[in-house]
C-alpha cells in the first residue's frame, strides 16, 4: 500500500499536464486555426490603419486678389491617460489655458476609462481627444510646457530608471496630436462680405467604411461651391502604436490630396467695405431694421459689392443672431414702391403708346379708379411721361398702365425678372411674387404700377434698373469671376450672361432722360447728385404690410455717368426713423457710396471740373478725380 501512494501522486501530476497540454493545444488550434482570419484581421487593424488626408481647401478672394477667406492644417490634440500616473491634475491645470478649455472639464477627460474590446478583455482607454482645430503654434507651446513640467515634491534625480522612464513617457508622450491634421477655416477681414462669403461647420461622414470629420460650407459662397473648394482625399497605408501614432518606416503607400480650387469673386473688397460703412451711417443715422446696398457693373452684370447690416462675423457664426446671417439682398420680398415705375413707363414707351412729351391728367392728386382713391403726395394737374417720372405721380403710371392693358403690363413685368429668381450663385433666393393676370382684382392695374401687389427682392430690382442703364439689356448677376488652382492658373472663366432684352435700346434710352430729371433739383432725389456726374435714379417709398404709420421700405437705385454708366447703386432700409421718404433717406448714402466708389475707381468725370480744384484743399478728398484728369 505506501508503494502505491507516489504512482497515485505520479498518475495526478500526469492527468494535470495532460489536461494542461490539451488545453494549450485546444487554445493554440483555437487561436491559430478556428479564429485565425478574425484575430488577423483584429491584429491588422489595431496596428496597420488607412489615414485619409484632408486636401486644403481654396481660398477666397475679391476681383483683384485680395484674400477673403483661407485656411491652415490645425491639429487635433490627444492624450494618453495611462501614461498620467497621479499628475492628471497638474497635467490639466499646465495645458487648460493654452487649449483654451476649462480647466475641471479637461481634468476629467484625462481620466482613465475601462472598456471592452472586441475579444471581450477588458482596457484602459489610450486615445482620447482633447480639442480639435488648434493651431501649430499652440501645440508647440503645449510641446514646450510639458517639456518644462516639474511635479511637486518629486526628486526626479533619485528615481530609479523604470521611475525616470515613466516621466519621460509623460512629458514626450501623455499629449500628442492625431497622426491625420485638421483644417481651421478663417476670414481675415471678420465682417467684410459675410453674407456673400458664408461660412463653415463641420460634419462627420463615412468615406469607404471610415468615419472622417470634414470642413463643409454651410451658407453664401462656402455651401455653393463646396465641391470645388474643397478638393479631392488623399490617403496613406501605414502602422501605427498603441497611441495610434504612426510608425513612419512602415508606411506602405501614400497617394497625396487634391488641394481645392481658389474662388475668384467679381466683388472688390475696396467698395465693398465703402458701402459697408456707408450702411452702418445709415444704420446710426436712421435706426432702420436692416440697410442693404448692392454695386453692379451694368453692361456686364458684375456684383462690385453687396452688403446688409445687422451682419456677423464668420468666424464665429454662432455668436450673431440668426436674422443677422441672413442675406437679405436675396431673400427678403416686399412691395417695391415707386421704383417699380420704371417698367409700365419703358414698356409703354418701348410699345410705342406713349412719348416723353405726352401729357396725362394727374386730377390734382385724387383720383378715384374701380370705387377706391388713388393718392399722390401733391396735387399735380397736368404732367407729361417725363414728369410722372420726374414726380413720382401714382396716377400718371396707373394711366400709363390703362394703355397696356392688364396682358401687357403683365409681360412686361416677367420681362423684367420680376417673379422669377436672378440666378445668382447663392442659396435662399426668393422669387418675389407676381400674380398671373387672372388672379388680379379690379385695381391690381392701377396699383401694380406704383409698386403695389407685387413683391420683389433688393436684387431683383436693382437688376431692372440696370437692364435700362444697360441699353434694355437684362444681365444675369455674376458674383464668381473665376475659379483658379494653386498656382494661380484659371480653370473656369465665367463670362457674362445677357438673359433677354427687356425693352429696346431706344425705349431703354428714353427712360434714362426720364430718370435723370429725378436725380435734378425739382425732382425727388436731390440728394443724390454728384458733383461730376450726371445720375438717373428712382426713389421708392412702399409702406409695408400691415400698412400701420412709419412702416415704410424706403429705397433709392440709380446709376452713372447716366449715359454711358459704370455703376448701378441700389440702396434700401427697412422701416427708417428720422424721415421715410427714398429721397431722403436712401439717396444721401447712395450720394456717399457712388462719390467714394468713382473716386476709388479712377472714374473719369464727365462734368468739367474746376481749375481751383486742384490746388484747393477740397482736391485732397478726391485722388480718383485728380488720377482720371492726370490720363
Amino acid at each position: 500500500m505506501r508503494n502505491s501512494v507516489p504512482y497515485r501522486r505520479l498518475l495526478t501530476l500526469a492527468v494535470l499536464l495532460v489536461t494542461a497540454f490539451c488545453a494549450l493545444g485546444y487554445r493554440l488550434v483555437d487561436l491559430q486555426v478556428m479564429r485565425h482570419d478574425e484575430l488577423r484581421d483584429w491584429a491588422k487593424n489595431n496596428t496597420q490603419r488607412r489615414i485619409l488626408l484632408e486636401p486644403r481647401r481654396g481660398e477666397i478672394r475679391d476681383v483683384k486678389g485680395n484674400l477673403l477667406a483661407s485656411s491652415v492644417f490645425v491639429k487635433t490634440i490627444c492624450a494618453d491617460p495611462t501614461l498620467l500616473g497621479t499628475h492628471a491634475p497638474e497635467v490639466a491645470r499646465a495645458i487648460a489655458p493654452l487649449l483654451e478649455v476649462n480647466e475641471s472639464e479637461l481634468l476629467q477627460r484625462l481620466q482613465p476609462r475601462l472598456r471592452t474590446n472586441e475579444l471581450g478583455n477588458v482596457v484602459t482607454n489610450r486615445y482620447v481627444v482633447l480639442k480639435r482645430k488648434v493651431k501649430v503654434e499652440t501645440w508647440q507651446s503645449i510641446v514646450d510646457t510639458m517639456a518644462d513640467m516639474k511635479f511637486a515634491g518629486i526628486d526626479e534625480k533619485a528615481l530609479t530608471k523604470l521611475e525616470k522612464g515613466f516621466y519621460r513617457n509623460l512629458r514626450s508622450k501623455a499629449i500628442f496630436p492625431d497622426v491625420v491634421d485638421d483644417q481651421l477655416r478663417f476670414y481675415p477681414n471678420e465682417t467684410l462680405a459675410s453674407h456673400i462669403l458664408g461660412y463653415v461647420g463641420t460634419g462627420e461622414r463615412e468615406v469607404d467604411g471610415d468615419k472622417v470629420i470634414e470642413t463643409t460650407g454651410i451658407e453664401g459662397i462656402e455651401r455653393v461651391l463646396n465641391t470645388k473648394l474643397a478638393g479631392v482625399r488623399g490617403w496613406r497605408m501605414t502602422e501605427t502604436d498603441r497611441a495610434r501614432r504612426e510608425v513612419v518606416p512602415f508606411r506602405e503607400q501614400e497617394i497625396q490630396a487634391k488641394d481645392g480650387l481658389n474662388v475668384v469673386l467679381t466683388i472688390d473688397a475696396g467698395i465693398q467695405h465703402i458701402v459697408e460703412t456707408e450702411l452702418a451711417e445709415a444704420m446710426k443715422k436712421h435706426t432702420p431694421i436692416s440697410a442693404s446696398a448692392i454695386v453692379v457693373r451694368p453692361r456686364t452684370g458684375e456684383i462690385l459689392a453687396m452688403a446688409t447690416l445687422p451682419t456677423f462675423n464668420p468666424n464665429d457664426p454662432g455668436a450673431s443672431q440668426e436674422a443677422h446671417r441672413r442675406n437679405r439682398v436675396i431673400t427678403d420680398m416686399s412691395e417695391p414702391g415707386s421704383t417699380f415705375k420704371i417698367v409700365v413707363v419703358s414698356g409703354a414707351l418701348n410699345e410705342r403708346l406713349v412719348t416723353l412729351d405726352d401729357r396725362f391728367d394727374c386730377e390734382n392728386g385724387r383720383f378715384y379708379y374701380a370705387g377706391k382713391l388713388l393718392r399722390d403726395h401733391h396735387g399735380y394737374g397736368m404732367l407729361s411721361v417725363e414728369e410722372i417720372i420726374t414726380f413720382s405721380s401714382n396716377i400718371g403710371s396707373a394711366k400709363i398702365a390703362f394703355k397696356m392693358g392688364e396682358q401687357g403690363l403683365y409681360d412686361y413685368v416677367k420681362g423684367f425678372g420680376f417673379g422669377e429668381r436672378t440666378g445668382i450663385p447663392l442659396t435662399g433666393e426668393a422669387r418675389g411674387i407676381v400674380h398671373p393676370v387672372k388672379n388680379w382684382n379690379k385695381l391690381s392695374i392701377s396699383r401694380i404700377p406704383m409698386g403695389h401687389e407685387v413683391a420683389s427682392t433688393p436684387l431683383q430690382m436693382v437688376m431692372a434698373m440696370s437692364a435700362i442703364a444697360n441699353k434694355g439689356k437684362l444681365m444675369r448677376p455674376m458674383l464668381v469671376d473665376r475659379l483658379e488652382d494653386s498656382q494661380g492658373h484659371a480653370v473656369v472663366k465665367y463670362q457674362p450672361q445677357m438673359v433677354r432684352q427687356a425693352v429696346s435700346e431706344e425705349a431703354a434710352r428714353e427712360m434714362v432722360t426720364a430718370l435723370k430729371t429725378v436725380v435734378s433739383e425739382k425732382g425727388t432725389a436731390a440728394k443724390a447728385i454728384l458733383e461730376y456726374y450726371t445720375v438717373a435714379g428712382k426713389t421708392g417709398t412702399a409702406q409695408k404690410p400691415p400698412y400701420s404709420p412709419g412702416m415704410y421700405f424706403s429705397s433709392f437705385i440709380g446709376f452713372f455717368p447716366a449715359d454711358n454708366p459704370e455703376l448701378c447703386i441700389s440702396v434700401v432700409l427697412d422701416e427708417p426713423k428720422n424721415g421715410y421718404y427714398g429721397g431722403t433717406t436712401a439717396a444721401p448714402f447712395f450720394h456717399g457710396i457712388a462719390e467714394r466708389s468713382a473716386s476709388y475707381l479712377n472714374l473719369r468725370p464727365e462734368k468739367p471740373v474746376p481749375d481751383q480744384q486742384f490746388t484747393d484743399s477740397k482736391q485732397k478728398s478726391k485722388p480718383g478725380l485728380l488720377a482720371a484728369r492726370r490720363h
